[in-house]
């Protein structure tokens, strides 16, 4: 495994300088967005599809820090009822799945999306419950409609640039939120359909990251991680429960709060994970996503980047010469 850094941690910096930065506390891999939400801060597939020039440099500066691309991300919602919004969400995927195959870059992340209830829609609705009846009728249409049709589509332009993983982050207000919802859209769509895995959605959902990990292995659908941790506020939670729209920074009334690796679960709770990983046959990036409020950028990786040095399994596998 190898410690990997999300970009956007670092968009304060030019490229050059976020490469130092990252390579100096040891990260080996950088998980870049070049387009929706994480935005294009170090790169724009519309520079560097087209100018010879500004890719080999974008190139040599990752080679002149010692640090490899593990996937290029453009989360967004390329299902948004509002046809602009969509559009250049799906512009955006277009171009990083074109600027993977320029770079031979593996994998590109993504949420699934999340359309409206009905072809008259002007925003996303997302289903949470069966009953009444209305919101069943809601999923099926938004599943049957345009979420298969969609992604059968993606993919098959996505094969023919040689990209054959799309990892799909599990997360609450997109149709693809957890385990049995990524495995449906595999079972519909192909093999390219897989997890970018954030325990940290999983853990304010009240799911186990390990058994999660374990379902999804058998699939082989884990292409990509985030080390992202949650922390439960116990009194919070048992008031209210764990579907909060309280603002992300009225952290004393929230039921759930991201934070850095170790401030949400104990370190024993991270080692019990990355084992998981490893008999799931994962051995790739750890990407390290920082969205603590109460860090400073720069103190939640250190700490996190701490906590993965005590949890990780760097070397290859031994043989089990005892048995």
């Amino acid at each position: 495994m190898k410690i990997g850094v999300f970009n956007p941690i670092v968009q304060d910096k030019t490229f050059d300088e976020a490469c130092a930065y990252l390579s100096a506390k040891g990260v080996q891999m950088i998980e870049i967005g070049c387009g929706g939400y994480p935005g294009k801060a170090h790169c724009d597939p519309q520079v560097l599809l087209h100018d010879d020039a500004a890719l080999e440099e974008f190139k040599a500066t990752l080679k002149r820090h010692n640090l490899e691309i593990s996937a290029l991300s453009a989360h967004g919602n390329m299902l948004h009822p509002n046809k602009e919004i969509a559009a250049k969400f799906d512009n955006d995927l277009t171009d990083a799945i074109l600027l993977a195959e320029k770079l031979g870059v593996p994998i590109v992340n993504t949420f699934s999306g999340c359309p409206g209830d009905c072809e008259e829609s002007k925003r996303p609705n997302w289903v949470t419950c069966a009953w009444p009846d209305d919101f069943m009728e809601v999923l099926e249409w938004q599943w049957n409609e345009k979420l298969i049709p969609y992604w059968k589509d993606k993919v098959a332009f996505a094969k023919s640039h040689n990209v054959h993983k799309i990892a799909l982050e599990l997360h609450p207000g997109f149709c693809v939120y957890n385990t049995k919802s990524l495995l449906r859209l595999r079972e519909a769509v192909g093999p390219e359909i897989g997890a970018n895995f954030d325990p940290s959605h999983l853990i304010w959902q009240q799911m186990d990251p390990v058994l999660c990990i374990r379902e999804l292995g058998k699939a082989g659908a884990i292409f990509h991680f985030h080390a992202k941790d949650t922390k439960i506020d116990t009194y919070n939670c048992r008031l209210n429960g764990v579907l909060d729209t309280t603002h992300y920074g009225d952290i004393i009334h929230r039921s759930w709060t991201f934070r850095s690796l170790g401030y949400g679960n104990d370190a024993a709770y991270w080692k019990a994970i990355m084992s998981e990983l490893r008999l799931a046959g994962y051995d790739y990036a750890i990407s390290i996503e920082h969205e603590d409020p109460l860090m400073s950028p720069n103190e939640g990786l250190t700490k996190t980047i701490g906590v993965l040095k005590e949890s990780l399994m760097f070397e290859e596998l031994g043989e089990i010469y005892w048995a």
